[in-house]
């Protein structure tokens, strides 16, 4: 044993930080979006839309601009906020974004021809299975929003339309931890995203030809970059 640690080791090492009450404090303490983006979000929050969290937005807002990415991929439109957040931060960068919920794509297209200055933002629909095939990259950011259990059969498409250095983001992979708990505890309806996200990070983890990072922010954010 190191002599200096011997007797005080640190016990922050080893208990959980990510506590409801600390992300309370991340989301509320930290700079608000304002003006068209709180627009957007207010409607989200009102209908009960799930957007990304807040921390999330500070998170992405961040990292591009320092990635400053000249073409955007984003799968799982909703009403456009998470792709409305990205051309804010980058207005030279060219956003697809994949959705085929008819009622999203409504409420999309609105919030795209209100908020949309630049016309940055162009909206594909139908089944992202199918709109991959026919999309030409590279793409420097890869961000899936959509249904969990298709993440690992979007993931090959993805990594070919990717640029060199290009990162893919997926959200909600923690399924308030439900990832953890053996597949016959998890409700029926839910056991085939489970088993899609499991399929996913026994794909990715461990696996040489990608870098992997899962960050505690929302439900959960995995990132991968090809080695």
């Amino acid at each position: 044993m190191v002599e200096t640690y011997k007797s005080t080791s640190n016990p922050m090492m080893n208990r959980p930080v990510v506590k409801a009450e600390l992300v309370e404090w991340m989301r509320s303490s930290q700079t608000q979006v304002t003006g068209e983006l709180a627009e957007v979000l207010n409607f989200a929050k009102e209908n009960n839309i799930p957007v990304i969290p807040h921390e999330t937005v500070l998170y992405f807002q961040m990292l591009l601009s320092l990635l400053k990415p000249k073409r955007i991929l984003e799968i799982g439109t909703a009403i456009g906020f998470s792709a409305l957040v990205m051309a804010q931060e980058v207005p030279e960068a060219e956003i697809v974004t994949i959705d085929r919920n008819p009622e999203m794509i409504e409420l999309a297209k609105k919030n795209l021809a209100k908020y949309d200055h630049r016309n940055q933002i162009q909206l594909k629909e139908g089944d992202a299975a199918d709109v991959l095939q026919e999309l030409k990259g590279p793409f420097d950011l890869v961000f899936m929003d959509s249904a969990k259990s298709k993440y690992v059969e979007f993931l090959p498409k993805s990594l070919e339309l990717l640029s060199e250095n290009g990162l893919i983001l997926m959200d909600d992979v923690f399924q308030a931890g439900e990832i953890l708990l053996p597949i016959m505890e998890v409700k029926r309806n839910q056991r085939a995203l489970e088993r899609g996200l499991r399929k996913l990070f026994d794909e990715v983890f461990d696996n040489p030809k990608y870098m992997t990072s899962v960050l505690p922010l929302g439900d959960g954010l995995l990132m991968i970059k090809k080695h």
